[in-house]
């Protein structure tokens, strides 16, 4: 393909479903979406998820088909880049939900508040009681990736709907529709090689499929480590396998080897868990222990001792399993 046509929009963007039926995924939270959209009368509701798997997609999809031509001048969207404090609630959000907008009978103006988890305690208090008295013009929809960090308050006015991460067969399915519509050169291993470092996250997946068609031209699985940047898994499954009959210093090099080659050890840990949990080669009772010694390290990594240390005992310790 011509190289050239990759940059332009975004295919995050060129792709992003706009109406619910197109949305790839969580297939009974849009089904309650749905329904919602045929019924026409929208609740205050809490879409809760991990990043990259449609919430914000979802919740404008819902919006453009109960609001049809009103669309535009009925929805107030605020993003986590947004200011959101106290004063844009009390002023932004209260001219919105007091505006005069002409809509079909039984709709309402929809107020969509996008990472809803990063606004501040206060402006959360004072958003409870906007969402109360403008109940009878005015919904709310707030995306959150954490739906604890929301007020208890505004999580018991809410309707919560839950999404998942994307299954493997679904984030693929979408991406040989993207690799058809946009005449992309592929190899199926560089596919998926994709879907494993995006890990159910479609926003990831585009954008490491864009990214490797832009840089390369080829979509294989060592272009798109590259794009990644992320330790190559039969490295990884090689340490593993080594450390699975024993040979600790063969692990060990493998690991030290990726160290060296500037990869955090945030990156070696979450591969060797992702490698891990992939493995066919291992009894489940190895591969148990194995996660089980993974995640210990992985905890300690993610407390602040990112060091090699840590890596290299992680892979003893598998090691010694093997004994």
């Amino acid at each position: 393909m011509d190289t050239k046509s990759a940059f332009g929009v975004p295919w995050i963007e060129k792709y992003r479903p706009e109406f619910l039926n197109q949305v790839v995924g969580n297939v009974e939270a849009v089904a309650r979406l749905s329904a919602i959209a045929e019924v026409g009368n929208l609740p205050n509701i809490i879409l809760a998820g991990p990043p990259g798997i449609g919430k914000t997609t979802s919740i404008t999809c819902l919006a453009r088909e109960m609001l049809g031509d009103s669309y535009k001048n009925a929805i107030l969207e605020l993003n986590a880049s947004d200011a959101r404090g106290i004063d844009v609630v009390r002023n932004k959000i209260k001219m919105f939900a007091q505006k005069k907008v002409t809509l079909p009978p039984g709709k309402h103006k929809i107020i969509i508040l996008d990472e809803a988890d990063s606004m501040t305690s206060a402006a959360q208090q004072a958003l409870r009681r906007t969402m109360e008295i403008y109940s009878s013009t005015t919904r709310f929809a707030l995306a959150c990736n954490n739906s604890t960090k929301i007020i208890e308050p505004i999580q018991s006015r809410c309707a919560v709907l839950r999404f998942t991460r994307l299954g493997d067969d679904e984030v693929l399915a979408r991406l040989l529709i993207i690799c058809e519509k946009e005449k992309i050169s592929y190899e199926e291993s560089g596919i998926e090689a994709i879907i494993f470092t995006a890990e159910g996250d479609m926003r990831n997946a585009l954008n490491a499929l864009q990214s490797t068609v832009s840089g390369f031209g080829h979509v294989s699985q060592d272009n798109v480590f590259k794009v990644c940047d992320q330790p190559h898994p039969k490295q990884i499954r090689n340490a593993l396998m080594n450390a699975a009959e024993g040979k600790t210093k063969e692990a060990q090099a493998t690991i030290l080897k990726l160290y060296g080659d500037g990869y955090a050890a945030t990156d070696i840990i979450q591969t060797l868990f992702r490698v891990t949990r992939t493995l066919t080669d291992l009894p489940e009772p190895k591969k148990l222990e194995f996660i089980r010694e993974i995640g210990f390290t992985h905890m300690r990594i993610a407390e602040g001792l990112n060091t090699q240390l840590q890596l290299l005992g992680c892979v003893a310790r598998l090691a010694a399993q093997a004994h």
